[in-house]
């Protein structure tokens, strides 16, 4: 393969982890696709590559294809993890990484949007994603999919239904930073409550230790609950320090004991009032804090 060849592959390892982290909610999974899917262009001879017209169209479905099969897998192993399993939350890309090693922050991954995504089948999610997050044309999206692209505009379609019925008002990002800033000083101060006040009385807290962590196994229900359970945290752990930092996009927050991360929160937030807790435990899914 020539080397401007070599240089159109490099530069696609970025657009696909973007893809795969989308597709499957894990930057480990998506490395793991990211993987293959180069073995797989390696494995080809010399003369197979040079065949190829378009380097990352042929690698952009490939990835698509394994992600897919990943995508139906996980929802088995889903039903054996321990506990609640939330989208692994990712650092804003500013904080040290290898550019082609970052994922660029927009609406696409917020928590928020990464839980409506783990509700869809596989071939909704990808063709969703595929289509109206990257752009491909259902023609292109249906080679990936195995399917006719009238089906996949459908299935995209279906998709973009439950994103927009689970879409709230919420306030703009220096807005939403306000909320959570009061929330970590209120935390901090153990002001019961200054906590409820700002979290919505229907709000819900997910955490996902992954039986690696000690955590609830159950969504926290309710305003009030979510706030008592937070103030026993802080009176157990009086080395507990929390830190303002941005998580997938969105103001967010990270506890570290010992400054290391043990912690990392996400929020949904309406009308100035917190909605969704995603808290994330699992030591696994925190590799890209430390």
């Amino acid at each position: 393969m020539t080397d401007a060849g070599v240089h159109v592959i490099v530069n696609e390892r970025r657009q696909l982890l973007n893809l795969a982290y989308r597709l499957l909610g894990s930057l480990a999974d998506a490395e793991d696709v990211l993987q293959e899917t180069f073995a797989r262009w390696y494995g080809l001879s010399p003369e197979q590559r040079d065949a190829i017209a378009s380097p990352g169209a042929w690698l952009t479905r490939v990835a698509g294809r394994i992600c897919l099969d990943v995508l139906g897998s996980a929802r088995v192993r889903r039903e054996r993890y321990v506990g609640e399993w939330v989208p692994e939350p990712i650092p804003d890309p500013a904080e040290g990484s290898d550019p082609a090693d970052r994922v660029t922050l927009d609406e696409s991954v917020t928590m928020a949007f990464l839980v409506v995504l783990e509700q869809m089948t596989p071939a909704e999610r990808v063709s969703f994603v595929l289509h109206d997050v990257f752009r491909y044309p259902f023609g292109e999206v249906a080679e990936i999919v195995g399917r006719s692209p009238a089906a996949c505009r459908q299935l995209a379609t279906s998709a973009r239904r439950r994103v927009q019925a689970s879409r709230r008002s919420q306030p703009p990002t220096a807005g939403q930073a306000d909320v959570v800033k009061d929330f970590r000083r209120a935390w901090e101060a153990q002001d019961i409550k200054a906590l409820i006040a700002l979290l919505d009385p229907s709000a819900v807290m997910v955490a996902d230790g992954g039986g690696q962590a000690s955590t609830v196994l159950r969504p926290v229900e309710g305003g009030e609950q979510i706030a008592r359970y937070l103030i026993g945290i802080a009176k157990v752990a009086p080395d507990l320090t929390i830190l303002g930092r941005t998580v997938n996009g969105a103001p967010g927050l990270v506890a570290t004991v010992g400054g290391v991360p043990v912690t990392v929160a996400a929020f949904e937030v309406t009308e100035d009032r917190i909605t969704r807790i995603w808290a994330v435990r699992n030591p696994e899914k925190l590799r890209a804090w430390l």
